[in-house]
């Protein structure tokens, strides 16, 4: 054979060297998006951490120790104070999640086109849905924890169970701003929030067992509770502070992890309906 044969080994062409193939779901496009919110949150955490903190602790003040002035005690020998201040953890996972996964996914899509340019990257809308509802369930755990420790500086006892509290709030933060997001997937306008606070977010709140116990509320009222994912987070965190209770609190959470996964899908199919369809 002269230099100039080749053989049929060097004639064909070798295989292309298989490379990492890319998943559907890539933790490192969801890390990546992560990054990016820390990074942002850190110009303006100082007015967020302050409305996040302060409107819960404004509404645990009043309500806390102004009707706690004409009511003693509620349920088992809870004073009123220690019952609103447990009860307002959940409200303010409500604001801190739900709230800002509204306004904040409506501006990024229709005014600033943020997620436009993220998409232009690796990621797809189900890695940056879930990033996004990731970080507001981070943030929520950790705001959702200040009425607490306002309410144990005014007398209520702390206990172990409390540590579960920061992992009860992501759970639910996490649904709450899977709810938020896909609500701001199906709004036309950012106006038409008005009728989501009003009619949707304010009466579950008030109807979650935070101000008032819903065993004194109609059966029909009670039932109706049972579909209220803040009612399951007001009572979880109400057990973690004063005692757990057993297979009820497995079915406190197991409604909020079911909550969490509809309104994930749902908001994954809302914003690829909106961002890419």
């Amino acid at each position: 054979m002269t230099g100039a044969e080749l053989t049929s080994e060097q004639i064909a062409p070798r295989p292309p060297r298989e490379g990492r193939r890319l998943r559907r779901f890539e933790r490192s496009a969801v890390g990546g998006v992560l990054v990016r919110e820390m990074i942002n949150f850190s110009s303006y955490w100082r007015s967020t951490t302050f409305s996040s903190t302060v409107e819960p602790t404004i509404y645990l003040l009043a309500f806390g120790f102004g009707l706690g002035s004409l009511i003693s005690s509620v349920g088992d020998g809870i004073s009123y104070e220690e019952f609103v201040g447990t009860g307002m953890v959940a409200m303010a996972v409500l604001f801190s999640s739900a709230m800002p996964s509204m306004f904040g996914t409506f501006v990024k899509y229709s005014f600033q086109r943020t997620y436009d340019a993220i998409l232009a990257a690796p990621v797809d809308t189900e890695e940056l849905v879930s990033a996004e509802a990731l970080w507001m369930a981070m943030r929520a755990s950790v705001f959702g924890c200040a009425p607490l420790l306002v309410a144990m500086i005014f007398g209520l006892d702390p206990s172990w169970g409390m540590l579960a509290v920061p992992f009860i709030n992501f759970t639910a933060g996490f649904g709450w701003s899977c709810f938020g997001i896909s609500i701001a997937a199906f709004v036309k306008s950012i106006d038409n929030f008005g009728y989501i606070t009003s009619a949707v977010i304010t009466p579950l709140f008030l109807v979650a067992g935070t101000f008032f116990p819903i065993d004194q509320l109609p059966q029909w009222a009670q039932v109706l509770a049972q579909l209220n994912p803040l009612y399951h987070c007001v009572e979880l965190v109400r057990h973690a502070a004063f005692g757990w209770e057993g297979w009820a609190d497995v079915w406190n959470y197991a409604a909020l992890v079911a909550f969490g996964l509809l309104a994930w899908r749902v908001a994954i199919f809302g914003m690829r309906r909106k961002l890419v369809d």
